[in-house]
């Protein structure tokens, strides 16, 4: 018998959201790649009986911020095969690919250019490297606020061409936490856009405002510019105008603007508790109650307003659950779907830093302790679509909802990208990065109070090797390779 592929999966229900297969049939792989799709198993020199599971391309996350081990290995178990940090993006990303590639990673990585970053360098003479959220809001920092001022006409200049160096260092567009820092001049943005349509790449952004304010932005600059912005977490920045918001992008679709959007499966969202957006000048404690935010170093609800002034005066780094929608209200879970379920919405976990007694987890820890803490989505994001969305509500397709989660995602960054092409379809010539999931079991366990891996995933292959398998973590599995831009 001549041996055609290196690994057979045998019986599995076959999702390919790019074909619209969904079928029983034998996926053969080799050197990394899919060789075949076929209702016969192909001579392997491995099989592996999956039957009753779902085989599907792995999940793509376009918004993965602690890009280490064992963020990774969470996001693994969860059914992901590309975690990207596209929203706060890094700085020289040079040397964050080469970081990353020297110390391996389970999934495959890369990283948008970080305006913050840029800014921060620029403007207040902070050393390049480490990530916007961990090095914005540190406290050693927080005497630092030039990065959140207006950029003079020569200041702009220098911006923009760090960012273009950037890009052209390997970089998947732009990330831009405008959320962050508010006061910078529209102008800004605009000519940012337009620097990215001239590039070519995308503009990865959180809004400056919740609600439509912040989302017409975003529209009004991708239609001036013709670049290709995405907004991020559609879910959480949209206040309390839902349903004007998504009409309103629904609107510039139709008309050519080119605008993306991502959304997670929660109604609660997770940041710094020193963002501009939860200062009591922005109405927190007046518009929006304290109590919605929960302190995570101490699993505090922040009782009053003077509270919140302590907590963002002595550590404005620490991460935060607020909420945003009560889920279990029906009138609020229908506003955020209404998010999540926009045509044309990634699903995007919005990963956050693990927590342990106030301080980040080292990335190497594994397994992660019983004390940690982050927020849910940062687990089970993933599952919690396919438990949620798909099983009891019923708003999603399993197709459906693996193109949101895979094709969708790997179809943006493609575009910037083109290694992206082979990745989010089932097909002879994609890579073998391949989720296979039990559809009645898949869950997401991870709690407020507790992180817990997903549950009901059983394999997981990235570049045709096993970082999951039987439902079990394989730790010293690192086959994950780096995403660059086509500038590289």
């Amino acid at each position: 018998m001549v041996i055609e592929c290196d690994l057979a999966l045998v019986g599995a229900r076959v999702v390919d959201p790019a074909s619209g297969l969904d079928a029983v049939r034998a996926v053969g792989v080799r050197d990394g790649v899919i060789q075949s799709v076929t209702p016969e198993p192909p001579p392997a020199a491995t099989v592996v009986d999956v039957t009753g599971l779902v085989l599907a391309p792995g999940f793509v996350d376009l918004h993965s911020h602690p890009q280490d081990l064992v963020g990774h290995r969470l996001q693994a178990l969860d059914g992901v095969t590309t975690a990207l940090e596209l929203e706060a993006g890094a700085l020289p990303v040079a040397e964050r690919y080469a970081n990353a590639a020297a110390e391996g990673r389970p999934l495959n990585f890369g990283y948008s250019a970080g305006w913050v970053l840029a800014r921060l360098q620029l403007l207040d003479g902070v050393p390049a490297g480490g990530d916007a959220l961990d090095i914005g809001h540190a406290a050693e920092n927080a005497h630092q606020t030039n990065w959140q001022r207006p950029a003079s006409e020569r200041e702009l200049g220098t911006l923009l061409d760090m960012l273009e160096k950037d890009v052209e260092d390997g970089a998947l567009g732009i990330g831009m936490l405008l959320g962050y820092a508010p006061d910078t001049d529209r102008a800004e943005y605009l000519a940012i856009a337009a620097r990215a349509a001239k590039l070519g790449v995308p503009v990865w952004t959180h809004i400056r405002h919740a609600g439509l304010d912040g989302v017409t932005e975003i529209l009004e600059a991708a239609e001036r510019t013709g670049a290709h912005l995405h907004i991020c977490h559609l879910n959480s920045i949209t206040g309390r105008e839902q349903v004007e918001a998504c009409a309103a992008i629904t609107a510039a679709r139709a008309a050519g603007v080119r605008v993306s959007t991502e959304a997670y499966p929660y109604g609660a969202a997770s940041t710094n508790i020193g963002a501009p957006f939860l200062s009591p000048e922005a109405g927190v404690g007046q518009e929006r109650p304290t109590t919605a935010i929960t302190y995570l170093r101490t699993g505090e609800r922040v009782a009053n307003v003077e509270r919140l002034r302590e907590l963002r005066a002595t550590d404005p780094g620490g991460l935060v659950i607020l909420d945003f929608l009560d889920e279990n209200d029906p009138v609020e879970r229908d506003l955020l779907l209404r998010t999540i379920l926009l045509d044309e919405t990634v699903i995007a976990t919005d990963t956050m830093p693990i927590m342990d007694s106030g301080e980040r987890l080292p990335g190497h820890t594994w397994p992660v302790p019983l004390t940690a803490r982050v927020h849910p989505r940062s687990a089970g994001g993933y599952a919690r679509v396919f438990r949620w969305l798909v099983r009891e509500l019923g708003v999603l397709s399993i197709m459906e909802a693996v193109r949101r989660c895979s094709l969708l995602p790997a179809q943006l960054v493609s575009t910037v990208a083109p290694a992206m092409a082979a990745k989010g379809r089932v097909q002879p010539g994609a890579d073998a990065d391949i989720v296979l999931f039990d559809p009645d079991a898949i869950a997401d366990r991870a709690t407020f109070t507790e992180i817990r891996p997903s549950t009901g995933i059983a394999h997981v292959l990235v570049n045709g090797e096993f970082v999951v398998r039987d439902y079990q973590l394989v730790p010293d599995a690192l086959p994950g390779r780096p995403i660059r831009g086509r500038h590289a």
